[in-house]
């Protein structure tokens, strides 16, 4: 019995030294499926310029809080919802696209800017990921590139339109497939008007979490889609939510598409809570720097009331709206 005893004490020691020598494993956000995981990373907040805003001004984190897309799902109805606002992207060495090619990345700025007011983060990006075909900021001149996203229509499209033909500017429109089939009438208008439109995926997913062929799908779907129906063929892609991997990145540039991200946006996508325009404009009038890539979003009352007075402002300081 006395022997026996000893053994169980034995044995229950051994169970605690192996315990205590287990290494403590951070938790990894991680989907089996395609080993991807999402990434946080810091922003450049160190001003070696100016500061371009507060945090909450120049990264909404991601261009929607919720799927832009209401009738359509991610790739297998479950993309998990990502915290946009903790999703940013930290300028550095870009790594080995064999080691890293499937790292998420949710795009979003610092509030650090240089001397002549461009963000740190976004001419960086550049720098990083311009072999890969992305473009986070334009060159630094007294260009600035106006871009909307087109998730679902608004009512507000045929105003923006409006203005933009009023004011002989041209833009870029990101579309989803069920914009397309929902709105057909305002992409032949984009089209004929001059304007480019440019591939927002069919079905708006998290494109990291996607397979390759999956990634491959959604760009192409689309693209045959606007090809076959409005005889328009696009070769500019937004990644839905921003968020992109050097994996995506390749196969869009592979696919003879350029990556476009951008250097400004802020919180307007939410119908149900606008921002004032007044507040609105003064935003985007004081982060306009050289080069600048705007994210606005077409279902925004406020997008719409306050464009023509934002493009009036472009003007006046001698910026000219471009095309990418």
């Amino acid at each position: 019995m006395k022997s026996r005893l000893l053994l169980i004490c034995a044995i229950i020691g051994c169970a605690v030294i192996l315990t205590s020598c287990k290494p403590n494993v951070p938790a990894k956000h991680e989907e089996e499926g395609n080993n991807t995981s999402i990434t946080t990373l810091p922003h450049n907040n160190n001003t070696s310029g100016t500061t371009a805003s507060t945090e909450e001004e120049v990264n909404p984190g991601g261009i929607t809080s919720e799927n832009e897309n209401n009738n359509s799902a991610a790739v297998g109805e479950n993309t998990p919802t990502a915290d946009y606002n903790n999703l940013a992207f930290s300028a550095g060495e870009r790594s080995s696209p064999l080691q890293n090619s499937q790292l998420s990345i949710g795009w979003g700025l610092g509030s650090a800017t240089d001397d002549n007011g461009r963000p740190v983060d976004a001419v960086n990006a550049n720098e990083q990921y311009g072999e890969l075909g992305a473009v986070f900021i334009g060159e630094n001149n007294n260009r600035i590139y106006l871009t909307f996203d087109e998730g679902y229509e608004n009512g507000y499209t045929d105003v923006i339109l409006d203005t933009l033909k009023s004011k002989g500017v041209s833009a870029t429109f990101f579309v989803t497939y069920d914009y397309c089939k929902t709105s057909p009438e305002l992409v032949k208008r984009m089209i004929r008007e001059g304007h480019v439109v440019g591939n927002h995926s069919y079905s708006h997913p998290s494109f990291p979490r996607c397979s390759a062929e999956q990634v491959r799908d959604e760009i192409g779907k689309l693209h045959d889609y606007v090809k076959e129906t409005f005889g328009y063929e696009m070769n500019l892609i937004r990644f839905p939510m921003g968020e992109f991997s050097e994996r995506c990145l390749g196969i869009a540039q592979e696919m003879g598409y350029r990556s476009v991200f951008w250097s400004y946006a802020y919180v307007d996508w939410d119908v149900n809570n606008q921002p004032n325009p007044a507040v609105a404009l003064k935003k985007l009038t004081n982060n306009s720097h050289p080069g600048a890539i705007f994210l606005l979003h077409a279902v925004s009352a406020t997008n719409a009331e306050v464009l023509p007075h934002l493009i009036d402002y472009w003007h006046s300081e001698g910026y000219k709206l471009g095309l990418l």
